[in-house]
């Protein structure tokens, strides 16, 4: 029987890897899901819709979106984690998932350099300050001014503990010496709308999930948070500009779990570098004040590990404990 097996062991191999390279050869040949640890209508979520059905039209199956946004995200990105390695499950993360809660959390159940094969960081989601239109100031500058007047009595929403919000104005507050207060609501529709409400005066928020609001009259930018104008809103100035050196924006980003082949990460690579040369989707990106940065897996490895630093420092010295 051992003689048997031993000689039986090399062609069950050969079998195997045979089908394992057809089964990758024929990718895909069924629905792709995507799985989106975070709230339907943030600014990961408005980004990676449109780019899943176009990579889906160029990969001739649907790709689905599933929001699972419970446990502050950590229960959607640890079943990513912990699904197959075969290319049918993805996930659609933002620098939050992969260098804000791993800081934050004494235990979460993945590793963001372990635990996942990197696709490629998709956009650069650009992030403004916006305040309530009755509030007296109108400048990043104002905002720190105001709040040195008043100590503890100005307050800023977020979408949480530990969320991109929180962090973004912490950050501001570490970097200015503002003695503002943070509130954190259950998801950032709710601090938005609180804040259009008036019950908050400011916030910092994800472009995409505020712009409509701004336009209407509902909110008025204090100031962007990137380097540089955004051309959506080509009269509100940098907050840089008022408060010198401040930057901040997210990222979103496709991952696969660990172990995923090579030859199934390019082919996702190559479907989204293919759906975001497409001009209707650009413009509609675009539009929503997301911003197209270098892609593949390289890239995205060494933007998970810059950010994994700078997020320690800023919610170590932050002192910012999980909800």
């Amino acid at each position: 029987m051992k003689l048997r097996f031993s000689r039986m062991a090399p062609c069950l191999i050969c079998i195997f890897a045979s089908t394992m390279i057809h089964a990758q050869s024929t990718y895909p040949n069924r629905t792709i899901q995507t799985i989106m640890p975070l709230q339907a209508g943030s600014g990961v979520d408005i980004l990676m819709r449109p780019i899943a059905q176009k990579m889906g039209e160029n990969l001739g199956q649907a790709i689905t979106i599933e929001n699972i946004p419970g446990g502050a995200g950590l229960i959607g990105t640890a079943k990513v984690a912990q699904s197959p390695a075969d290319g049918y499950v993805l996930g659609a993360f933002n620098d939050s998932i992969l260098t804000m809660l791993p800081n934050l959390y004494k235990k979460v159940d993945y590793d963001p350099v372990q635990s996942f094969s990197p696709i490629s960081e998709v956009a650069a989601i650009t992030f403004v300050l916006v305040a309530n239109p009755a509030f007296p100031g109108n400048t990043a500058a104002d905002l720190v001014r105001i709040a040195k007047e008043k100590p503890g009595k100005i307050d800023y929403a977020s979408g949480g503990n530990g969320s991109p919000q929180h962090i973004g104005m912490e950050i501001f507050r570490q970097y200015t010496g503002a003695p503002i207060v943070h509130i954190p609501y259950r998801g950032a529709a709710a601090a938005v709308t609180d804040v259009m409400a008036g019950q908050v005066p400011v916030m910092i928020s994800a472009l995409s999930v505020v712009l409509p609001h701004i336009r209407a009259g509902k909110l008025k930018v204090l100031g962007v948070a990137s380097k540089t104008r955004s051309p959506l809103l080509p009269n509100s100035p940098t907050i840089s500009e008022s408060v010198k050196g401040y930057e901040f924006s997210t990222w979103g980003a496709l991952m696969a779990p660990k172990g995923t082949p090579s030859v199934v990460i390019d082919k996702l690579n190559e479907s989204l570098a293919i759906a975001l040369k497409d001009p209707k989707l650009r413009e509609q990106l675009i539009s929503q004040g997301f911003e197209f940065v270098p892609l593949g897996p390289d890239h995205l490895k060494e933007m998970i590990s810059q950010g994994l630093v700078k997020m320690k420092k800023a919610i170590k010295d932050g002192g910012i404990q999980p909800d």
